[in-house]
């Protein structure tokens, strides 16, 4: 499972891919469906803050997406990441529950 960590505008730190790669881990501890987790960083210009965009690759379902938008880039990730957990755990209940279709 490959976890890529794009920066715009900005230079992606040790630090920050650490982090980053850590608060993904979680997603994967949850479904074990995901393929790809791609994060992107972007420094918005003025010093306006972060944008932070996981977008999860995941088998037989269309990708999971989260946004967020911070003034702290650590918080962004983080909001970005839990969105995207909230949508997986919503895809498990559901195919728990049966009401899925495959695509």
């Amino acid at each position: 499972m490959l976890i890529l960590v794009v920066g715009k505008h900005m230079d992606v730190t040790e630090a920050i891919k650490t982090y980053t790669e850590g608060k993904c881990a979680k997603l994967v501890k949850h479904f074990d469906g995901i393929q790809q987790i791609t994060v992107r960083v972007e420094q918005q210009p003025h010093g306006k803050g972060f944008v932070a965009e996981v977008n999860c690759d995941v088998e037989k379902h269309a990708d999971f997406i989260g946004k967020a938008d911070h003034a702290d880039l650590y918080a962004a990730i983080d909001d970005s990441i839990s969105k995207v957990d909230r949508q997986i755990v919503a895809f498990k209940e559901q195919l728990k529950t049966g009401k899925h279709h495959a695509h």
